[in-house]
């Protein structure tokens, strides 16, 4: 046991494996045999052989806390995380302070996004041994992923103190920079962590990331494909180059990555709850059923949706599956047989295509974007519900919002305070309709003491109602959200505020949409810079409202 030991600690697996064999062979209740060549076969990355031997080893002593942690660690590469959580919680029974086994309860925790609990662990580590410098590497891995970037980076900069140039301590402080808008410091950290290990594909993709949020896309997509080249199936690294080509105007390439999004992290394919083929545009509809069905937002929705009129006249049968907000409004789009909300009964159909991949099914360039616009309209009968609220309303007519939904990945950038719109709010000449339905803080005192506001947005029903009083005002503004995508669907007059970083159908320069040829676009001209776009907008309703 002696021989195969040293063998093992001086790294001659091969050698000791043999050794191991012949004791487990000789005596098989020998539990640090057991136990031991268990160990070597998950180093060798044999784990079904280590499983097996460490859990004949535990039914021998099953209070062996250093067997319940490497039978911990097994389970979790055979992707059984709930399994070595187990473990992990009977190691704990056993020695309630053990440092080793707090921190891989914390990280399991973390695989399994249980983050506050994970927190508690960490937390306990530290009361422990509070100079623990993987246990701050940990905790701020936790707080960052409850959204707690601040304090993130405090435990960052702590655990940098205690190891200096650690890779994945400056990795992690990248990503908190990252959310925290101060993006030169992250590109700084990412180049160091990268200094350190090169081949780190989750740094160079989140490198890119930051170089997005730079609007420098032509380098992001080089430091995605060297993020590839190291992981090919690295789906978000795909899918992030996708976003990046589509910004750049790149659409047909772009459009061929970005199916890389049913592979992405936190991303269910729901292509696979339809029966029937995915049509790509592999072949001619002809006289088919296709059966179009929303994935995405509401705005997406109502974005590729302008590719039903096209199928129907390539003698398509169109039917729509859309969120239950955008059925009536979207059912009647030329061409479109039927709509149905989600979750309702569904004709039968011959093939099926989620509806962001339509520009790639029919080979869209920035020269080729359906441009047949209005493609949406408002329903008299739901205009004349609002024709009494709407038409008394004195001076020019401007529908407002001023934040998406608060779950966005990106609300952060793309909404705004709306405290941060009185300028706005205090010109003569102009009624603001607010549709926001989601109000914030203080939004509601701040709408109650303007006089020129009038909020409708608890009223509107769905889509439908939203599109009528659309189509009752002069104006719609707003920040990158679905009202955007519904004016400019139906033709409307639309002001969006974009972040410096905007998404990608919006382009990176320019006061135009490709998408919406009639929308004007305000852009940040630097990272946050909302009060440089709300001085812009505000030069530009004054002169609206006097024309």
């Amino acid at each position: 046991m002696q021989e195969a030991v040293g063998l093992h600690r001086a790294g001659r697996l091969r050698e000791a494996e043999k050794i191991y064999a012949r004791i487990v062979k000789a005596a098989p209740d020998y539990f640090d045999a057991l136990h031991l060549f268990g160990s070597l076969k998950a180093q060798s990355g044999q784990m079904g052989e280590a499983l097996r031997l460490i859990q004949t080893a535990l039914k021998i002593n099953p209070r062996a806390t250093d067997a319940l942690i490497n039978l911990a660690n097994v389970m979790h590469a055979l992707k059984r995380d709930a399994d070595a959580l187990d473990c992990l919680d009977k190691a704990l029974a056993i020695e309630p302070n053990h440092l080793q086994v707090l921190q891989n309860r914390g990280a399991g925790l973390l695989t399994l996004n249980r983050p506050q609990d994970a927190l508690a662990n960490f937390e306990q580590a530290l009361r422990i041994d509070p100079r623990n410098g993987e246990a701050l590497l940990n905790r701020g891995v936790a707080k960052a992923t409850l959204g707690q970037d601040v304090e993130a980076l405090s435990d960052f900069d702590a655990a940098l103190t205690l190891m200096p140039g650690h890779p994945n301590v400056l990795y992690n402080r990248g990503n908190a920079l990252s959310q925290l808008g101060r993006t030169a410091e992250a590109l700084a950290d990412f180049d160091r962590a990268l200094a350190v290990v090169p081949a780190h594909a989750r740094a160079w993709n989140n490198r890119g990331r930051a170089l997005q949020q730079l609007n420098r896309h032509a380098e992001a997509v080089a430091n995605f494909d060297k993020a590839i080249e190291l992981q090919k199936d690295y789906a978000d690294a795909q899918i992030n180059r996708a976003l990046s080509l589509l910004t750049l105007g790149d659409l047909k390439e772009g459009f061929k990555q970005y199916e890389w999004r049913w592979k992405r992290s936190g991303m269910t394919d729901t292509r696979r709850g339809y029966r029937g083929a995915l049509w790509l545009g592999e072949f001619p509809l002809g006289h088919k059923t296709i059966l179009l069905h929303a994935e995405q937002g509401l705005g997406d929705t109502i974005q590729f949706a302008r590719y039903a009129p096209l199928l129907a006249r390539a003698g398509a049968t169109v039917v729509l599956e859309v969120q239950p907000e955008l059925k009536e409004l979207l059912g009647q789009i030329d061409g479109v047989a039927s709509c149905h909300a989600r979750g309702e009964p569904l004709p039968a159909y011959d093939v099926h295509c989620p509806l962001g991949s339509l520009p790639l099914a029919l080979k869209t360039e920035a020269s080729s974007i359906p441009a047949t616009i209005p493609y949406l309209h408002a329903d008299p009968a739901r205009i004349a519900k609002w024709r009494g609220r709407i038409e008394p309303l004195p001076g020019k007519r401007v529908t407002l919002a001023w934040a998406g939904q608060a779950s966005h990945a990106n609300d952060r950038n793309r909404s705004l305070a709306l405290k941060l719109l009185e300028p706005l709010l205090a010109l003569d000449g102009i009624s603001f309709v607010s549709i926001q339905r989601e109000l914030r803080g203080d939004d509601a005192a701040l709408l109650a003491r303007c006089a020129n506001v009038t909020q409708v947005g608890g009223d509107l029903a769905d889509m439908a109602d939203t599109a009528a009083v659309m189509a009752l005002a002069d104006l719609s503004l707003a920040v990158d959200t679905s009202v955007v995508h519904l004016a400019g669907a139906m033709g409307r007059p639309a002001w969006v505020m974009l972040p410096f970083a905007p998404d990608w159908r919006w382009g990176l320069t320019g006061e135009n949409s490709l998408w919406y040829p009639q929308t004007r676009l305000f852009r940040q001209p630097t990272p946050g810079d909302w009060p440089g776009v709300v001085a812009q907008v505000r030069d530009a309703l004054a002169a609206f409202a006097n024309t």
